[in-house]
């Protein structure tokens, strides 16, 4: 009796063993990740594909909250006229909503962590130097309704730049031509959505050689607006690290602020940090929208001279917008 409640504890114990590593090989085939030893970042198969994870060897825990869908860094598009469609089981607090396609997923569903977007191309590519995938976006408003639409998006390091990170989205709307949210309206596009951490609370916009203007914003939403003029951002957690969001095809007013109070470092509370450089542009039907957009940390010294480096690169920068709706 005595050997075999031993062998019995060696049994659960090695389950719990499998179970554990198990879990581990589990959570490392859905995150794909690059490292260039000034930055890594990785995007999510669980996730909508999008990024997930940014860090630095000075700040090595993830800078992006990951609390629900609707958070991460992420393509978000609106198009069409805003519907009430509650009778269908659209979230009472997103109502009337345009149609909203987000790589994340959509609001609601089990304990109101939302549902999260299926991915249908998940790989490394360009000899493993680039993440990519491929997502069958869903409807924030609704709690898991798929949109008539592929978000593609391809992630790697900028070249001979440390500590900078280069995204290439693409969206491709595929509506039907009878659908309820109609023609296309000038709408604002998140290009791209970023969510971080609430620890880095200090936002800066760049004003270029090195020069920052302080923004402030109570917590939100509603977000606040800022015009940076060499169309970048930053926030800075209290040691002086910080990341910063760079797209040269936005318009000239951002949103930004903090969301709920606190001064958490955990990628899962539901405090965060909230910047998303808007750009105006007609989604039709059948649009077809390209651009890029660079993720930059390290210190503020750091930040900016990699800032004015990039400006000099990619400030003449254009997204691309083919629309086959006629």
């Amino acid at each position: 009796m005595v050997n075999r409640g031993k062998w019995g504890i060696r049994k659960a114990f090695a389950a719990m063993i499998f179970c554990l590593i198990g879990a581990d090989a589990l959570l490392a085939a859905n995150l794909l990740t690059i490292d260039n030893g000034s930055a890594k970042v990785g995007i999510d198969r669980e996730k909508g594909g999008a990024i997930t994870w940014l860090s630095s060897p000075a700040y090595s825990q993830n800078i992006v909250n990951i609390a629900d869908p609707g958070r991460l860094i992420q393509q978000s598009y609106y198009a069409g006229r805003r519907l009430d469609r509650t009778q269908e089981g659209q979230s009472k607090s997103w109502s009337p909503w345009s149609w909203n396609p987000i790589q994340g997923g959509g609001v609601g569903g089990s304990g109101n962590k939302g549902t999260w977007a299926r991915v249908t191309v998940f790989r490394k590519e360009d000899n493993e130097s680039t993440l990519y995938s491929e997502t069958i976006p869903k409807l924030w408003d609704m709690a898991d309704e798929e949109a008539e639409a592929v978000m593609r998006q391809w992630t790697s390091m900028e070249p001979d730049m440390g500590g900078v990170v280069r995204v290439q989205c693409e969206f491709q709307a595929m509506r039907r031509e009878d659908d309820r949210w109609g023609d296309a309206r000038l709408s604002p596009q998140e290009v791209p959505a970023c969510y971080f951490t609430r620890n880095f609370d200090t936002v800066r916009s760049y004003l270029g050689e090195g020069k920052w203007r302080r923004e402030r914003q109570p917590p939100g939403p509603p977000w606040g607006r800022a015009i940076p003029p060499r169309k970048a951002m930053a926030m800075f957690e209290p040691s002086g690290q910080g990341v910063a969001i760079f797209s040269p095809t936005s318009g000239k007013t951002w949103n930004f602020g903090p969301h709920a109070g606190g001064h958490s470092n955990d990628p899962k509370d539901g405090p965060c940090m909230h910047v998303a450089p808007v750009d105006r542009v007609l989604l039709g039907r059948r649009s077809t929208y390209r651009y890029r957009y660079w993720l930059v940390v390290g210190d503020e010294t750091e930040i900016a001279s990699r800032l004015d480096k990039l400006w000099a690169k990619y400030s003449a920068e254009q997204s691309e917008l083919i629309d086959r709706s006629n």
